[in-house]
């Protein structure tokens, strides 16, 4: 009998729509491939759409969804145009679901596939193969909302706790032990701890704490960079990562800047996780300039949405599409463009991984 999941669906704002339409057309295929699982789906609206129409980001009924879902599959969210009274976007989620149910793991592998540009001399597929593990629901970000503005001056608070740096590191390192591939450099189980500990107390005491718990994980490397080092070594070095892990804010920096050097924030995915919740997203935005120009890559939708088939269980069909999208890119069957975007928007990249999963499937 064939094991059926609930799965709601944010599209989101922008192109989250049509790349996350691509997604489940990807996903249709497989469950018709396997029969070993069905998804059934729930829509809901969030974003700024949603905060324009109603005045919140995601409606109490998709937040009562999320809860009794197995996963969520989530679109990119915001429009520069929405704002808050405060300035800041209207249409973010981060706080309404990461901070709401502790969603305290944000996964982003950063993976530098076939035929596809980067900046970087000299750097062959898979040799950029690492993953940014960004602390969720502490940090900078936490000031979300909260920060206190004069018309003299602003702040924001930055808190670290010991049960978020501590949790956070302990995900990190059972996570490089967990990735089949090493670091592409020497094929190391590898855990670097990215902070600025030489200038804040907040960042030196999360170093202490994930150098305890690295003492409990002795067949996985660590070591400590500060940011500013990271940031280059991300640029003329990436291959000596595994696994990095940090704060929020510098997660969610370091991850563009990770995704710049793969061809684009198009082919970069994101999971997020708690103890129980979970939801599956592409970590760039909205991107409004392109939405319905047939121009956007749903790649990133795509891989987020087998990160999400893995963590269901579904290992088999998460690495068929993992398998698929390489392929795609390994064949050169779709104009990908030098900033990302592909000639024919997520119809021709759909219509050519299906063509591949159906030969894939021919061979088993």
């Amino acid at each position: 009998m064939a094991r059926s999941y609930l799965i709601v669906i944010l599209p989101g704002d922008g192109v989250g729509p049509e790349i996350v339409d691509a997604a489940l057309e990807v996903l249709e295929m497989v469950q018709d491939i396997s029969r070993r699982f069905t998804l059934g789906y729930e829509f809901h609206q969030a974003g700024a759409g949603c905060y324009q129409e109603t005045g919140v980001p995601i409606t109490p009924e998709a937040l009562k969804a999320f809860q009794r879902a197995h996963a969520t599959l989530k679109g990119p969210v915001g429009l520069p145009e929405v704002r808050r009274p405060d300035g800041t976007e209207g249409g973010l989620l981060g706080g309404e679901l990461r901070v709401r149910f502790d969603l305290f793991a944000n996964v982003r592998p950063i993976r530098l596939y076939p035929n596809v540009a980067t900046p970087l001399s000299n750097r062959e597929p898979g040799r950029i193969d690492y993953v940014i593990l960004r602390e969720n629901c502490e940090g900078l970000y936490l000031s979300r909302g909260v920060g206190i503005t004069t018309p003299q001056a602003a702040t924001d608070t930055l808190l670290m706790t010991a049960r978020g740096c501590e949790r956070i590191s302990r995900y990190a390192f059972h996570l490089a032990r967990d990735k089949k591939r090493g670091a592409p450099e020497d094929g190391k189980k590898r855990v670097t701890l990215v902070d600025k500990s030489n200038v804040l107390r907040s960042f030196a005491f999360f170093r202490k704490i994930f150098l305890e718990i690295a003492a409990e994980f002795p067949d996985v490397a660590a070591e400590c960079l500060y940011i500013d080092a990271a940031s280059a070594s991300l640029v003329t070095h990436p291959e000596h990562f595994q696994i990095i892990v940090t704060e929020n804010m510098f997660g969610d920096i370091l991850s563009d800047l990770g995704g710049a050097t793969i061809g684009g924030l198009g082919m970069c995915p994101a999971a997020n996780f708690g103890e129980k919740l979970s939801y599956f997203e592409p970590i760039h935005g909205s991107a409004p300039d392109i939405a319905g120009r047939n121009l956007a890559n749903p790649t990133s939708q795509i891989l987020a949405a087998a990160m999400m088939l893995k963590h269901l269980g579904e290992s088999e069909a998460a690495a068929l599409v993992e398998k698929a999208v390489w392929q795609l890119y390994a064949q050169k069957r779709i104009p990908l463009m030098l900033n990302g975007a592909v000639e024919g928007g997520p119809a021709i990249v759909v219509k050519e991984l299906k063509d591949i999963l159906k030969a894939l499937a021919e061979r088993t």
